[in-house]
C-alpha cells in the first residue's frame, strides 16, 4: 500500500477543524512536496520530518512523496502537522501498522532529533476530539493542557520513535495528567481603605457584570480598586473556564504565554499598558490572533490613563462591549474570538490631574481640562454603566490603626446570591439584557419613569444611557433582594450616571 491516511487539527480562531493528512509515494525522481494551501513554516516540515524519520532508525523512502493537506482551501500554518506527516510516511511504507492510525489524531511539532515539541491551541483541538470520541497524541509538553478536555482520552509522547512503538504495540504511551490546581490568595477588598462610594460601585459592577469608570486624581486608589474587581466576581464555571482557556491557548505563540494549566479555573485580569495599539486589543494579524478583549473573557479588562490611549484604539471597543464577540477580518481568512468581559477604566480629572482636590494645587485652564476630557469619546462612555469619583483620602485615614472595609470573601457572598437572582430571572447577568428584556425585567412605576425622565433630560444622556440605569437600578434591587425597582434603587443608579455630563464635552 503506498496510500496513508492521518487525522490531525488546524487552528481557526479558537476552532480546531480537522485536517486529514493524506501521504501517497509513488514512481519518479526522490522527492517531497506538501500541498493544500501550506505556509512557510508547513513547506518547512519535509526537512524536519526527513530528520526525523532517520534520526529515529526508520527508512526514509526514496519515492516521490505527495502530502496533502485536506482541505484544500483551509489556511495550514505552523509545526503542528509533522508528526501526523512523519507517520503517514512511515505507514504507507509499511514501516507502521495503517490501520493503528485510524483511532487516533496527532498533533506536535518534530525537531531534528525525532524530539516531539510542544505547540499551541491544543486545548480546542483535545475539545473538538473529544466531540467524535477519537484518541489524542500530543507532545509531553503538551500533557497537562489537553488533560483539560476529560473526555477525552489523550495521550502523551517525547519522541517520534516512542509514538512508533505504541502504534506497533511494542509500548504503551502514558496518559495525559492534569496539572494540580493552584489556588493562590487572591487581592482582598479590606486592603482598601475609606473611598465607600468606590466599593459600593464595585459591588454593584461585580453583582450585574457592568461596566465601570474611575476617575480621580494620582495614587486615590483607583488600581488598587480594579484590581480587585476578579475577587469579588463568581467562581467561572467549567465551561467558561474552558472557553477562557481556549483563547488562552491559542494565543501563547503570539504574546509569550500560553495556557497556565494549574490556573485555568481563575478569572482574566488584563491590564495592557495605554501605548497598546488596536490590533493588539482587539486581535489581528495576517493569521488571526485573540487581542486583550478576548484574552480577558469572562474576566476584567482594566485600561488605566483612558485620555492617554489613542482615540483609534479606545473606539474599537465600542461593538465588543454590546455584541460580546470581535471578528477579525483580513484579506485571506478571518477569525471569530468570544470577548465578554467587564471594562474597568479610570482616569483622572484633568491634564495635572488635580482638578477638583481640596488641596488647589491644579493650575490646568479650563479649556485644557476640557480637550483633555474630550479625547474621550461619548458613545463609549454612553457604554460605561457607572461613572464614579474617587477623592484623594486624607492622610488620617491611611494610619494603620483605622478599621478596615469588609473583606472581599464576604462581598462575594452577596454577589453571588444576586447573580443566582438574575440567572433564575432571566439567564443571563443584568448587563446582558437586551432592550425587549430590559424593558419586561426592570418595570419601574409611574413617578419613578417620570424622574427617570426627568434625570435623562437634565444630563442630556442616551435611550441607551437610560436603559443601562434601568439595569443597573435592577441590579442594585437585587443585590438588596428585593423583587421590584423601588425609587432608592433607581436613584442610585442614576447618581452613578452624573459624572458623565462631567466627563464628555
Amino acid at each position: 500500500m503506498n496510500l496513508a491516511l492521518v487525522h490531525s487539527r488546524a487552528r481557526s480562531g479558537v476552532r480546531a477543524p480537522a485536517v486529514r493528512v493524506e501521504v501517497h509515494l509513488g514512481g519518479g525522481l526522490p522527492s517531497m512536496s506538501i500541498v493544500g494551501l501550506p505556509e512557510a513554516a508547513v513547506r518547512e516540515a519535509k526537512d524536519r520530518v526527513r530528520a526525523a524519520i532517520q534520526c529515529a532508525q526508520f527508512e526514509f523512502p526514496q519515492r516521490r512523496i505527495t502530502v496533502n493537506l485536506a482541505p484544500a482551501d483551509l489556511p495550514k500554518d505552523g509545526g503542528r502537522y509533522d508528526l501526523a506527516i512523519a507517520l503517514g510516511i512511515l505507514a504507507a511504507s509499511g514501516q507502521v501498522p495503517l490501520e493503528a492510525l485510524n483511532e487516533y489524531e496527532f498533533l506536535g511539532e518534530l525537531g531534528l532529533t525525532g524530539e516531539l515539541r510542544a505547540i499551541d491551541g491544543v486545548l480546542p483541538a483535545a475539545l473538538a476530539v473529544a466531540a467524535l470520541g477519537r484518541r489524542l497524541i500530543v507532545p509531553a509538553g503538551n500533557g497537562a493542557e489537553a488533560a483539560l478536555a476529560s473526555r477525552v482520552e489523550a495521550r502523551t509522547g517525547r519522541t517520534l520513535l516512542e509514538v512508533c512503538a505504541m502504534l506497533c504495540g511494542q509500548a504503551e504511551l502514558p496518559q495525559a495528567q492534569a496539572a494540580p490546581l493552584l489556588r493562590p490568595p487572591g487581592l482582598d477588598m479590606r486592603d482598601v481603605r475609606g473611598q465607600a462610594q468606590a466599593r459600593r460601585a464595585l459591588e454593584i459592577a461585580a453583582a450585574g457584570g457592568h461596566h465601570l469608570l474611575l476617575i480621580g486624581p494620582p495614587g486615590c486608589g483607583k488600581t488598587l480598586l480594579a484590581s480587585r474587581l476578579p475577587g469579588l466576581l463568581p467562581e467561572a464555571s467549567e465551561e467558561e473556564a474552558l472557553e477562557t482557556a481556549a483563547i488562552a491557548s491559542v494565543a501563547g505563540g503570539a504574546h509569550g504565554h500560553g495556557l497556565d494549566p494549574a490556573r485555568w479555573r481563575e478569572r482574566p485580569f488584563r491590564s495592557p499598558h495605554h501605548t497598546a495599539s488596536a490590533v493588539a486589543l482587539v486581535g489581528g494579524g495576517a493569521d488571526p490572533r485573540p487581542g486583550e478583549i478576548s484574552l480577558a473573557h469572562q474576566g476584567v479588562l482594566f485600561l488605566d490613563e483612558l485620555p492617554e490611549w489613542e482615540r483609534r484604539a479606545l473606539e474599537v471597543l465600542r461593538e465588543p462591549l454590546e455584541s460580546g464577540v470581535v471578528t477579525v477580518s483580513r484579506a485571506a481568512r478571518s477569525a471569530e474570538f468570544p470577548a465578554r468581559f467587564q471594562l474597568v477604566a479610570a482616569m483622572n480629572p484633568c491634564p495635572c490631574g488635580w482638578a477638583g482636590d481640596s488641596s488647589g494645587r491644579c493650575r490646568c485652564a479650563g479649556e485644557a481640562i476640557r480637550r483633555y476630557r474630550a479625547r474621550i469619546s461619548g458613545p463609549l462612555l454612553d457604554r460605561i454603566d457607572l461613572h464614579i469619583e474617587v477623592p484623594r483620602l486624607p492622610s488620617s485615614a491611611l494610619r494603620p490603626d483605622q478599621p478596615c472595609g469588609e473583606s472581599s470573601a464576604a462581598i462575594r457572598e452577596r454577589v453571588v446570591a444576586a447573580r443566582q437572582r438574575q440567572a433564575a430571572r432571566s439567564g443571563k447577568s443584568n448587563s446582558q439584557l437586551s432592550q425587549t428584556e430590559t424593558t419586561a425585567t426592570c418595570a419601574i412605576g409611574a413617578s419613578d419613569h417620570a424622574l427617570l425622565e426627568r434625570a435623562v433630560d437634565a444630563l442630556q444622556l442616551s435611550a441607551r444611557s437610560m436603559h443601562r440605569i434601568l439595569r443597573v437600578a435592577r441590579t442594585i434591587a437585587d443585590l438588596a433582594e428585593s423583587p421590584h425597582i423601588a425609587t432608592a434603587h433607581l436613584t442610585e443608579a442614576i447618581g452613578y450616571r452624573r459624572g458623565e455630563r462631567d466627563v464628555s464635552v
